[in-house]
């Protein structure tokens, strides 16, 4: 039996080395991931996306995740955990790597696999609701390379999602 993968990938149209902030830096993730990051890049340090940054500690989003491992420019992989509405899972950790390589000097293809899916029927309705997330994420940073950053007073939402 195989290892079950999330995948999906997207042409960026920026070069490898702005796409590598935007998955890196605080600054450039609140452009288009959440509307706040924190994230310190080092084995062990910070990722942590607040999408609902105003709600209570341990309701904002992924927090209490951090960074495994990274090539710089190149991949980067972090612990990630279920959204709040499931709490049964909330405190476990599955894990996402993002690869980039370059296509031409001004655009770069990013492939994103997430592992790490329990066997309960609750992870069912995670896999399938990150299955949908992360094209919502994907899309915004395309949105965000051609278009600038986003407006999380109005977010872009991509077709389809």
């Amino acid at each position: 039996m195989g290892v079950r993968a999330l995948r999906k990938k997207i042409l960026a149209p920026a070069p490898q080395s702005a796409v590598w902030r935007a998955w890196t830096t605080s600054a450039e993730a609140q452009t288009f991931f959440a509307p706040r990051a924190r994230i310190d890049l080092r084995i062990g340090g910070r990722y942590e996306m607040l999408f609902l940054p105003d709600n209570p500690a341990g309701q904002r989003g992924a927090e209490g995740v951090r960074i495994l491992s990274f090539l710089p420019e190149e991949m980067l992989s972090f612990e990630w955990n279920a959204p709040p509405q499931f709490p049964e899972i909330r405190t476990q950790k599955s894990w996402v790597v993002v690869q980039l390589a370059a296509v031409t000097e001004e655009d770069t293809q990013v492939r994103l696999t997430h592992l790490g899916w329990g066997v309960r029927p609750v992870w069912e309705e995670v896999y399938a609701y990150f299955d949908r997330a992360w094209d919502i994420v994907l899309g915004r940073l395309q949105h965000r390379a051609a278009q600038g950053p986003l407006d999380w007073a109005n977010p872009y939402r991509p077709p389809g999602t």
